[in-house]
């Protein structure tokens, strides 16, 4: 059983991972990643029942990323969990390279869903929880979505589908981050109250601090006990999270390191992992 030390030992790691590859790409996502560096790393060291080496197996629990700009936290979270070598984050939206800026389920082990348009993963969970139940396959499906992916209307048909079919086999973890690349998410179209909305839409919804390993890890435990509807975790996030000049930044939303920056960035976060 992994404790929580290691996983923060871990998310830290990923944190290091992120800043490595975006520098190394001049090009890529920084908040989002960042900030969601401990929900990966307690999915993929503590909560999934998967098999690196068996990237296909049939009752393998699944993670749909639906807003695909922060797959540098699910390659690290990928690599690190050994679905392929780590020394290839640094090929990160180099050409040639399967480490695209948006997922590709073709290329690379362990991805689940091609992404880019906003609002199709969570489709696409739905349609997979469906089908994994008429199925009779126990498979749990996580969904992870972003506060700012809630602008678009094909996430609401989706959040409407989910609750018809009494999808009790879903989570979905919106990243509560409160910021899109064009600014703050209550400037830009307001979301609050975010849990009344998925509450009128007949979810079980549960509000956790998404840096606090055993409240991410109990309401995985409670999504998987609740039988009558699906279940919206919203997770509380700090965009940059671990990169003091980065936190609560919307300008870090869609921006890369500059190499200084890179260095100070690692600096803290190696400084951070000393500690754990």
């Amino acid at each position: 059983m992994v404790k929580t030390p290691e996983l923060s030992a871990i998310a830290t790691t990923i944190r290091q991972d992120i800043i490595e590859m975006l520098q190394s790409a001049q090009s890529g996502h920084a908040a989002g990643p960042l900030g969601m560096a401990d929900i990966f790393a307690t999915l993929y060291f503590h909560v999934l029942r998967h098999r690196p080496q068996q990237p296909h197996w049939t009752h393998r629990d699944r993670v749909i990323v639906s807003n695909g700009h922060i797959c540098p936290v699910l390659y690290a979270s990928l690599a690190r969990s050994g679905y392929f070598p780590v020394e290839e984050l640094q090929t990160l939206r180099q050409f040639g390279s399967r480490l695209q800026g948006h997922p590709n389920r073709l290329e690379v082990p362990g991805v689940e869903n091609s992404s880019g348009p906003l609002g199709q993963g969570y489709s696409i969970a739905v349609g997979t929880a469906l089908a994994l139940q008429l199925e009779g396959n126990s498979a749990q499906v996580y969904c992870i979505t972003s506060d700012g992916e809630h602008n678009e209307g094909q996430t609401w048909e989706a959040i409407m589908s989910a609750a018809k079919y009494k999808l009790h086999n879903l989570a979905v973890i919106i990243d509560r981050n409160n910021i899109q690349i064009d600014g703050y998410t209550e400037a830009i179209m307001p979301l609050e109250s975010l849990r009344a909305k998925y509450e009128a839409f007949n979810w079980h919804v549960i509000e956790i601090d998404g840096h606090n390993f055993e409240e991410i890890i109990d309401a995985c435990q409670i999504a998987k006990a609740i039988f009558e509807k699906p279940v919206a975790i919203i997770a509380h996030t700090i965009p940059g999270k671990g990169v003091d000049f980065m936190e609560h930044k919307p300008e870090w939303h869609g921006k890369a390191p500059t190499s200084q920056q890179a260095a100070a960035a690692l600096k803290q976060l190696r400084k951070k992992s000393s500690n754990d």
